[in-house]
């Protein structure tokens, strides 16, 4: 099989929708923890400055989740098809609390009147928990393993996929964007709502330590195939490490108030835990809890060599061209919010 830089081709399609997957969840996990934590701003100016914190970025963040699925859809055909049909309800739902968040963001400040105005707080940070909420619990029954058969059909109950562990992953999700939410606005906040706010990321931090010792357990216990690379390789024991020492660094920043770089710490830490489930699954991609001879692997489930050639060239510009552009918008809108007119 042909190699680049002593990779496959199918790796390195494997490492770009992950790449692409983890650029998400940074970019998106912060505005959906503002959003989650919506409803603990009482003063409408408070409510209008933490939306306008996000409000010139979080659709451009979604951006990066589109690319993904068609990466996903692009790379490795058979996973795509076997996991949107598994998690169809789940994803179904995760696409309506989608446009729900984005009309609640986008209607709010068409009217004046107070109930009007709580209507759509309500909505878009309930709707902000449940996305977070459902990627954790896709991403927990991913980790586990779902029942997929030698097609890669699925065969199980989607109620199957509100078990114990992937509703730990689910709340633990909720619980890192709320921090790097909580994070993110007090970059962008001043005064009694910046006070408050650094309130809130002290407690959202406690949360977040508290659910991720938790997963670490439940893990350990739960998706034990997730170590197996870990022993073969001890090296790798050094991602999970600093991994901890970069929450650690969430808390040591966030006491000394230096939350630029505890937002940098709490991206890292973001894409770390991603890293950390990538090594655990490769080579597969999909675990078939049916039969290990049904998992969908990055082989088994790759499009042509030619096709994954042409489109890794494609994405070695485009990625950097979309990176470039986040880049500049949050460059623009850099500084703290100033509400005006056009302001949401």
């Amino acid at each position: 099989m042909e190699t680049i830089l002593g990779l496959d081709l199918p790796t390195w399609w494997f490492l770009v929708v992950g790449g692409l997957f983890s650029g998400y969840a940074i970019l998106d996990g912060f505005d959906l923890g503002a959003g989650a934590l919506h409803l603990f701003f009482n003063k409408e100016e408070s409510r209008r400055i933490v939306l306008n914190a996000v409000g010139p970025v979080w659709d451009g963040n979604e951006v990066w989740i589109v690319i993904g699925g068609g990466a996903l859809f692009a790379g490795f055909p058979l996973v795509y098809a076997s996991v949107f049909s598994a998690f169809y309800i789940p994803f179904m739902l995760f696409l309506v609390m989608l446009i729900f968040r984005a009309i609640s963001i986008e209607f709010r400040s068409k009217e004046p009147m107070r109930w009007w105005r709580q209507l759509w707080d309500i909505n878009y940070c309930i709707s902000s928990i449940m996305i977070a909420f459902l990627l954790g619990l896709v991403l927990g029954n991913v980790i586990q393993g779902i029942p997929i058969d030698q097609n890669g059909d699925f065969t199980g109950n989607w109620l199957s996929f509100v078990n114990p562990y992937a509703c730990i992953v689910a709340v633990t999700t909720v619980a890192l964007f709320m921090m790097h939410g909580a994070i993110y606005l007090t970059m962008k906040t001043e005064n009694r709502l910046y006070a408050k706010l650094t309130v809130l990321v002290k407690n959202t931090t406690i949360f977040f330590v508290i659910c991720y010792a938790v997963t670490t357990v439940a893990t350990l216990l739960y998706a034990t195939h997730l170590s197996e690379d870990f022993k073969q390789h001890p090296q790798l024991f050094s991602i999970p490490l600093v991994a901890i020492i970069s929450v650690a660094n969430i808390t040591r920043q966030i006491t000394k108030r230096k939350y630029r770089f505890a937002f940098i710490s709490s991206s890292v830490t973001v894409s770390l835990l991603l890293i950390l489930i990538a090594i655990g699954l490769y080579p597969n991609i999909v675990i078939s809890t049916v039969s290990p001879a049904y998992n969908l692997t990055v082989y088994k489930a790759a499009s042509s060599a030619k096709s994954l050639k042409i489109m890794l060239l494609f994405a070695v510009i485009g990625v950097p061209l979309v990176a470039t552009y986040t880049t500049f918008v949050f460059w623009t809108f850099r500084g703290k919010v100033k509400l005006d007119e056009h302001s949401y």
